[in-house]
């Protein structure tokens, strides 16, 4: 680790002197995945907590979905600040105030409390969007993909792997003790980023109202932004049907799974996150076109073989698809955010936060209908709804090349007589 520890010692600037090294790399993912699965450990847990703290039926979806709703805000309200505030303090002190929502959590006596330290623990959490262009500033071009892959596979590793933690933990001692170890864990990694990060600091003489009036604009006129989020507010959809419908269909006597086996069958799904850093590494070798389409493909394929499992009551074809999906996100999302970083260094933060401001909603709509389809038209229903939205994600994409390979055509027709 003595890389890393150096590297807390480089000079400011818009751009690093030196490109980052594998050991930052490292513990840029972790932090990623550590504060990632706050946004997912209360998911699992709505029965215990709304039991311990009386919160009414009517009530309990506010213990995820504040959080949600603290999140989106960050995105759009905190995040850009990455833009025009030194980034190693906007992290830390992101970190530090996520410490104090999380220990919150563990501690609250009533529901209010507990429900003010959710929206305050998605609010903070977007600590994680201000550290993946932090690593895209210190990455050189020919290498971007595969650090921002890296960097993004412990993200991914920390949405896949929070709910099932978080169900094994609460078995084994209380809900209250899931957010007590999460807010020890998220203490540690303050200390080891405070030690390791480098000074960030970006372009001056931009302004925080300046920086939130240039939000729409920004996604008016950039034509890859919202394209990519247009592709991948449809891919987390379909991501969020089948992780919130899955475990109803698991449950069911098709199945006959407890809490165990139901988390169980989560950790195995987790191992799509792997594709992150092959794609990253793909995408910096010119790939980027062929590895989307790949895994927007994957992500439709998946649902008529997770139809199909159902059907046959094949637990390991359901985990394919599975993983399958995981992989499909994880294979485009780097891409993706390659793309969006390639644009450049002064606005990183605002195109990050814009897109995953986009894609979160996608996700969020996702998960409202896993609902209604699994309760009105069983399984079938929620894999036709997600088989549609991947088939809709891959058709806008094959259409957007066509226009742009119609443009070039046409360009170069138009350069002809010039020469």
């Amino acid at each position: 680790m003595t890389g890393v520890q150096n590297a807390s010692a480089a000079p400011s600037g818009p751009e690093a002197p030196h490109p980052i090294s594998g050991g930052l790399t490292f513990v840029l993912a972790l932090a990623c995945g550590l504060i990632a699965s706050n946004l997912y450990y209360s998911q699992p847990l709505i029965a215990p907590i709304s039991a311990a703290l009386h919160v009414s039926d009517e009530q309990a979806g506010l213990i995820v979905t504040l959080t949600q709703i603290g999140y989106g805000l960050g995105l759009l309200f905190v995040v850009p600040l990455g833009d025009i505030v030194e980034n190693k303090r906007l992290i830390l002190t992101l970190l530090a105030l996520s410490v104090v929502a999380v220990s919150a959590l563990a501690v609250a006596p009533t529901a209010h409390i507990f429900l003010f330290a959710a929206a305050l623990v998605g609010v903070t959490s977007v600590a994680v969007q201000t550290i993946v262009p932090y690593a895209a500033h210190f990455a050189p071009e020919a290498t971007r993909g595969r650090v921002v892959g890296n960097v993004m596979s412990g993200l991914m590793f920390g949405i896949m792997l929070a709910r099932p933690m978080a169900s094994f933990v609460a078995a084994a001692a209380g809900w209250r003790a899931v957010f007590l170890c999460a807010a020890v864990a998220l203490a540690a990694l303050w200390g080891l980023l405070a030690v390791t990060l480098r000074r960030r600091a970006p372009h001056p003489g931009t302004s925080y109202a300046r920086v939130l009036k240039s939000l729409w604009p920004t996604l008016r006129d950039t034509r890859v932004l919202r394209r990519r989020a247009r592709y991948h507010s449809l891919l987390f959809g379909c991501f969020s049907l089948f992780w919130t419908a899955v475990p109803l269909l698991l449950a069911s006597p098709a199945f006959g799974l407890g809490q165990g086996g139901i988390g169980l069958f989560a950790l195995v799904g987790a191992a799509g996150a792997i594709a992150a850093p092959f794609a990253g590494r793909a995408a910096d070798r010119g790939w980027s076109n062929a590895i989307s389409i790949a895994s927007i493909a994957a992500v439709a394929l998946a649902f008529p073989l997770a139809l199909y499992a159902a059907h046959a009551g094949s637990v390991v074809l359901l985990g394919a698809a599975a993983v399958l999906i995981d992989m499909g996100i994880s294979g485009h999302l780097i891409p993706s955010q390659r793309a969006l970083f390639s644009i450049g260094a002064h606005m990183r933060g605002r195109l990050n936060g814009i897109f995953m401001a986009l894609f979160f909603t996608g996700g969020a709509i996702g998960s409202a209908l896993a609902s209604y389809t699994f309760a009105t038209g069983g399984w079938r229903l929620t894999a036709e709804v997600g088989f549609g939205a991947g088939l809709l994600a891959l058709g806008l994409y094959a259409l957007d090349s066509a226009r742009d390979a119609i443009t070039a055509r046409d360009e170069m027709e138009k350069a002809r007589p010039a020469r």
